[in-house]
């Protein structure tokens, strides 16, 4: 999997990178006006960082009280070391129960997980119930965005998925008719599912509580009528008491969509009377990228998506891009401790211009952990045999001063007389979608020693 290669097959549509940018870049600009009325932004952004970095420093023991306290709750906990431990544990539930309908709201680690094919396998029927998560369902692709899954399509396509699944008729992208048409729909899905699934956004390990932050009310909706509530968990979401929580809510919403706080912020304590509750604790790989001291703090995470809104590469490049769960730069950071052959080239997929560090809720230095990895990557794996070559001949050259005086002397004169053709070709990668600057009439070294001999 390359990012340079699929993000040129987004590229192809000038006008999709120009509003999928334009689109971005707005809610970032919402994310600004709530932050700029908000005079303890910063001391908050401070507070929540502390309090993740407590938590995962003895995580262990907050998962453990977070256990006892839900099963005194009468909820039934369950633990995970893998996706495939977690789709087997839904599948058990599942069977047990008879299920064969299910209702899911927006789960970044479901998808992680690819819990929905799994569970199509098994001829269970699961509808996404988030609008946004529906659209991309239905269009057979992955989300390109965690907060704004169906971002990268415009009105009139998602006119024409519904035309093609849904039966409506054609509006031109009319956007209240498509709304109430996807809310006549799910309904009917509502109403006939045997369970519903739910992401899990912070637990606490206080009392047992775990809380799942929506703007449609779809989780609130599934889980209301569906005699079985499963809800999946990140063992990384944990935090230690009660009062932590109004620190996060009031951070996520401002950096995700710019909203004061989430439309649906739902607790859950306790199934209701008749109803079965399980939460299942998921590791997939967070273990380990919390043994990794130099990206441990990308566990902090609390899938805002304000680093993907600000990101120019982002912008520019599209969500399927990075082929992975968590797009942006939050994902290439939490991809690679996954498997980081397959993800090499995501920690490249920045301009490492540190905007994502500074609008990150819970202070990630998320530019300082891309460019460790490009260290970490460019040791462990093989480069190619060109760019190895290219780069011992410039290390070497850099050791060479006069050489590298001649050299540089010699490549201007050659820039300006040489035809373009020879210049910009097949063989110069860089050039494709670049313009080099004119090549200065001397080197710095000879414009300040002729200046110091001027002025000295």
């Amino acid at each position: 999997m390359s990012h340079p290669l699929e993000a040129q097959k987004f590229n192809k549509n000038e006008e999709r990178v120009s509003w999928h940018d334009q689109s971005l870049w707005h809610v970032r600009q919402k994310r600004d006006t709530a932050v700029n009325l908000f005079p303890e932004w910063e001391q908050l952004r401070e507070k929540a960082s502390k309090i993740k970095e407590h938590t995962l420093s003895r995580l262990d023991e907050y998962l453990e009280e977070f256990e006892r306290k839900a099963t005194a709750n009468g909820i039934k906990v369950h633990w995970a070391s893998d996706a495939v431990e977690h789709n087997a544990i839904v599948l058990s539930i599942f069977r047990e129960h008879g299920v064969k309908r299910i209702v899911k709201s927006k789960s970044m680690l479901t998808e992680e997980c690819h819990l929905n094919p799994f569970l199509e396998r098994h001829e269970i029927e699961v509808i996404d119930s988030d609008l946004g998560e529906r659209i991309v369902q239905l269009a057979k692709e992955p989300p390109s965005h965690i907060v704004m899954p169906a971002i990268h399509k415009k009105k009139i396509e998602i006119d024409e998925i519904f035309q093609k699944y849904l039966h409506t008729k054609p509006s031109n992208g009319d956007a209240d008719y498509l709304t109430a048409a996807a809310r006549e729909h799910l309904r009917q899905k509502f109403m006939k599912a045997d369970a519903a699934l739910t992401g899990v956004n912070f637990a606490i390990a206080e009392t047992g509580d775990f809380v799942v932050c929506t703007n449609e009310g779809n989780a609130d909706m599934g889980v209301h009528l569906a005699p079985v509530h499963i809800a999946s968990m990140g063992i990384e979401k944990m935090l230690p008491r009660f009062e932590d929580l109004g620190v996060f809510t009031r951070l996520l919403a401002r950096s995700a969509t710019g909203q004061h706080v989430t439309t649906y912020t739902s607790q859950f304590r306790k199934p209701r009377p008749g109803q079965e509750m399980h939460i299942i604790l998921v590791d997939n790989g967070r273990t380990v990228q919390l043994g990794r001291e130099k990206y441990r703090r990308s566990l902090h995470c609390i899938r805002c998506g304000a680093c993907m809104n600000t990101c120019p590469v982002y912008r520019r490049s599209g969500g399927h891009s990075y082929q992975a769960t968590v797009p942006g730069p939050i994902g290439s950071i939490l991809s690679p401790n996954i498997d980081m052959k397959k993800h090499a080239s995501l920690p490249f997929a920045s301009s490492l211009c540190g905007s994502c560090s500074d609008v990150c809720p819970v202070k990630i230095d998320i530019h300082q952990q891309l460019y460790a990895w490009r260290q970490d990557i460019t040791q462990t794996n093989d480069d190619e045999p060109s760019k190895k070559l290219s780069m011992r001949a410039a290390g070497w050259l850099f050791t060479k001063p006069a050489l590298f005086r001649l050299v540089g002397k010699v490549g201007r004169t050659a820039l300006k007389i040489m035809p373009r053709p020879l210049v910009y070709n097949s063989f110069n990668t860089w050039g494709r979608q670049r313009e080099l600057p004119a090549p200065p009439k001397q080197s710095f070294q000879e414009w300040y020693k002729q200046n110091r001999k001027n002025h000295g």
